[in-house]
């Protein structure tokens, strides 16, 4: 028994060793090896390998990529799966590989053919700047029976171009491509000493916002969009998908949010072929605009990148940004290049030196000298005596080389041989040698015109694909749908989606918080669930939206039992969430007597009705909430009255007491805001519209949402006067000739055209001054002076009309241009006076408190002429409580 446990102890062996050692040999040739592109060349080693056998089978003819793949496993012994995967991303880059067949499409994410099916061989750019093999280090392959290359001599920003994405152990990496001329450009402004800065394109189109791009590095972020656009009122149209989707996992995607309630869609078409068409279908009263913010909240429509820029340099992994990227490889690409000029230059010397020594030779018939040498040693040096008396003016010594190549000259050349052409051939090399050592003295000019050659060779066709643009961020609960119900009762305190027994409140989305007001003066926000006990006797559900300073909640309150009443007006903008506030003192007793929600601060006038007691003349009195200031939720109020309340009753329905809002467009995001950002376009109240007209001639007033979004091709954007008149010239396209029309808007809520139908007409001008004026160039006839230019009043020229109506014929003249002048001068009728209120800038809340109260017969309230010393909580963020803002 002992034996036998000696011999197990024996058998034990320990790790440790085994795990520093190998793990960490497994880990660098991952690293190295598979997973990592290097610097030098931008290839990982199966991609190196690829183009080293694509190029050995290079006969300009196409090659089955299942023979390219067994041709690689001489040099990569990995297999043929991954050598195949690897051809094929190459191969749909469309830069190095010039493919035909089936290799797949990114668009729709359909795979390549099987590799015997498709055929590949190299492109003229890869033929042009990947392979120099005079400048090629070597290396044996794995075997020892090939030699392959180290790295390729690639004298272009490759890396950067295709874009590089690979996992190893404990490492990755993920290099975004390039736009392909923008790396040249940047790479001459390197040569040139000045800055450049790169931002990623992709083959997949879509939108961009590099604001925090971070130069590549771990760290930052790239958001990309589809580009949606509308069709018609009820059909949205992605034509470009963002990088890393394809058009199947994006329609999963918005079916997904679909079935998810999120979004409303009737159907969905995909019509992509060689470009992306997918058609959304929405159903009849849903917004496009608030369909599109959701299609970027929830679907897959936008997202995230996270680049991360890792690369080989010297056999180790190194974390750089991709300006250090090109600066890198453009310095490469300036020493590979010269190394090219140093090895032409010796070629050439060669060249020169060996011609020259030729006519030496027979020039003066030195070989006859050797007519009566017997040995081999004799005729060497019977030449090179020969030779002595005329090599002063040649570059290098003459060596047994030289002589022994002179030897073997043919009599035949010997006899036909041409002393003015063997000058001429001299002078060529001469000439030759003088331009490269030229470009070596100037090798920054010559690697400058290098790049500008590549660009003019290669770069049409390869414009910037991703429109970049900063990107507005779209609140979710903004843009949701309005998934589901929402119900109270409001005896037992409760509110919830699963109630469908109790009242219903609204439509409501299930990421949506809730504001509810009870009867005893509390308060509280809570997330939408299936059922919540708030507190019993619930006066007010809704939905509660963030920072919102526009809806007001009007109040009058009893102060504990047997107190007195206050009346108040305030927002709630920022709350935490599942706590009880008051929004009177907090006294026991405390009994809401009015309450009112206004989504537009409106100031509705009431009228209180006191109990009979005592002596009190006065039983019945109206109050205006438009004399009481908007305040913090925790200030106490005005008072009302010392004595019991018997009721209070509406009177008359309130107008809004903020001030219009005011407008900016941010022609960046192309979004509305109210922050200042852009061109300011007026302040708005409920009432006012947005007048907005394209270049295909549509005009249309719509409700300034700052949900709403803007196409590119918006020519006209400002408040709408529905009695200012709009001219227009626009082109017919039967008539061939312009017409001018003047017309009001008669039909807001429609969208209408400017133009005739027929498909060849166009909005050459558009107005919406009141007197605009308008200067027509026209074209010179031949043989004649230059017609004058043509000033143009169209208030005189035609009158308002009808959007229908062709309008008048501007001219039958063949017009050159029409410039618009400035307007005739015209002032705008003032406005009737309103009677004046007390108007409070919901911006700034004004805190300083005021009594309402009446002079008789209740008594004035010290307290409520002074400010409140309660303390305002809105801020509150308790410890394990979830805050809002």
């Amino acid at each position: 028994m002992a034996n036998e446990e000696d011999a197990q102890d024996d058998a034990l062996t320990k790790v440790t060793g085994m795990y520093k050692d190998w793990f960490l040999d497994y880990a660098s040739y991952v690293i190295l090896e598979r997973a990592v592109p290097a610097i030098e060349d931008g290839f990982k080693p199966v991609q190196r390998r690829i183009m080293h056998a694509l190029k050995e089978l290079d006969d300009g003819r196409y090659n089955k990529v299942a023979n390219v793949v067994g041709h690689t496993m001489q040099y990569h012994p990995h297999g043929d799966a991954s050598i195949a995967d690897a051809m094929v991303q190459m191969g749909q880059k469309d830069l190095l590989i010039d493919t035909q067949g089936n290799w797949g499409n990114i668009l729709t994410g359909d795979r390549a053919a099987a590799s015997r099916y498709i055929e590949a061989r190299l492109s003229k750019f890869a033929l042009d700047v990947v392979f120099s093999p005079k400048i090629t280090e070597w290396q044996q392959s794995y075997d020892g029976r090939k030699k392959e290359p180290v790295n390729l001599p690639v004298m272009f920003p490759l890396l950067l171009a295709q874009g590089a994405e690979g996992i190893a152990v404990g490492l990755s990496t993920k290099v975004l491509p390039h736009n392909f001329n923008e790396l040249i450009d940047a790479s001459i402004k390197h040569l040139e000493g000045k800055r450049f800065k790169l931002f990623p394109d992709f083959p997949t189109a879509g939108i961009i916002d590099v604001t925090n791009y971070n130069d590549g590095m771990r760290g930052g972020k790239v958001r990309v969009r589809a580009k949606i656009s509308q069709m018609d009122k009820n059909t949205l149209v992605i034509n470009e998908i963002p990088y890393g989707t394809n058009t199947s996992s994006l329609i999963d995607s918005i079916l997904k949010a679909n079935d998810k309630g999120k979004i409303k869609v009737k159907k969905i078409e995909d019509n992509t072929a060689a470009d992306v068409e997918i058609l959304i279908h929405l159903p009849s009263g849903i917004s496009p605009d608030k369909t599109i913010d959701a299609l970027y909240a929830f679907t897959s429509c936008e997202s995230s990148i996270s680049p991360l820029g890792c690369i080989i340099e010297d056999n180790k992994p190194l974390f750089i940004g991709v300006t250090e990227m090109l600066k890198r490889s453009t310095d490469a690409t300036v020493e590979l290049l010269r190394q090219e000029l140093e090895i032409q230059l010796g070629e050439l010397e060669q060249q020169w030196h060996a011609a020259s020594l030729e006519r030496i030779f027979i020039e003066n018939r030195i070989y006859r000298d050797i007519e009566e040498q017997e040995t081999w040693e004799g005729v060497i040096k019977a030449i090179d005596e020969g030779l002595k008396p005329h090599t002063k003016h040649l570059k290098r010594p003459v060596t047994e080389e030289d002589i022994v190549r002179l030897t073997e000259i043919r009599i035949k050349r010997i006899s036909k041989f041409d002393l003015d052409k063997a000058q001429q051939h001299l002078d060529n090399l001469e000439e030759k040698i003088a331009e490269v050592k030229h470009h070596l003295a100037n090798i920054i000019t010559y690697a400058v015109d290098y790049f500008k050659r590549l660009k003019a060779t290669y770069g049409k066709g390869r414009e910037r694909k991703s429109e970049i643009r900063i990107f507005d961020d779209i609140e979710a609960t903004k843009v949701v749908i309005r998934n589901t119900k929402l119900y109270v009762n409001r005896e037992e305190g409760f509110v919830g989606t699963s109630m469908r027994r109790d009242e219903y409140v609204t439509d409501c989305a299930d990421i949506d918080n809730i504001i509810v007001f009870t009867k005893n003066g509390k308060m509280m926000v809570t997330k939408v669930d299936s059922k919540t006990f708030v507190d019993k006797n619930i006066i007010h559900v809704a939905v509660f939206k963030k920072k919102d300073k526009r809806t007001t909640y009007n109040l009058i309150y009893k102060d504990g039992r047997g107190g007195p009443s206050y009346i108040k007006r305030f927002n709630v903008t920022s709350i935490t969430r599942d706590r009880l506030y008051d929004v009177g003192t907090g006294k026991a007793g405390t009994d809401i007597l009015y309450f009112s929600a206004n989504p537009n601060g409106e100031a509705e006038v009431i009228t209180v009705l006191l109990r009979q007691a005592g002596s009190i003349k006065k039983l019945k009195w109206d109050l205006d909430f438009s004399d009481v200031l908007i305040k913090g939720r925790g200030s106490k109020g005005n008072l009302v009255t010392k004595y019991s309340v018997k009721r209070i009753e509406l009177k008359e329905k309130g107008l809004s007491t903020l001030k219009p809002r005011k407008l900016w467009f941010d022609d960046t995001v192309q979004r509305l805001n109210m922050d200042e950002r852009g061109e300011y376009l007026g302040e708005f109240t409920s009432e006012d519209r947005l007048l907005v007209i394209n270049q295909q001639g549509n005009i249309k007033t719509v409700i300034p949402e700052l949900t709403l979004r803007f196409n590119d091709d918006m020519i006209v954007l400002e408040k709408w006067e529905p009695q200012k008149p709009i001219s227009a010239i626009y082109w017919e396209g039967d008539k061939e000739l312009f017409y001018v029309k003047r017309f009001l808007i008669d039909n807001p809520e429609r969208v209408e055209s400017i133009l005739t139908d027929h498909p060849k007409s166009y909005l050459e001008k558009v107005f919406t001054d009141y007197r605009p004026k308008a200067e027509i160039v026209f074209a010179k006839k031949r043989g004649k002076d230059r017609q004058d230019n043509l000033e143009v009043d169209l208030e005189q020229f035609i009158a308002i009309k009808g959007i229908s109506a062709m309008g008048n014929q501007l001219t039958k003249d063949k017009v050159l241009e029409i410039n618009a002048m400035d307007p005739l001068p015209y002032e705008v009728p003032k406005p009737r006076e309103a009677s004046e209120i007390e108007v409070v800038d919901e911006e700034n809340v004004v805190t300083q408190e005021l009594s309402v109260a009446p002079k008789e017969p209740p008594a004035s309230d010290k307290t409520s002429t002074k400010p409140t010393d309660q303390k305002d909580v809105d801020d509150d963020d308790e410890e394990g409580q979830i805050t809002l803002f």
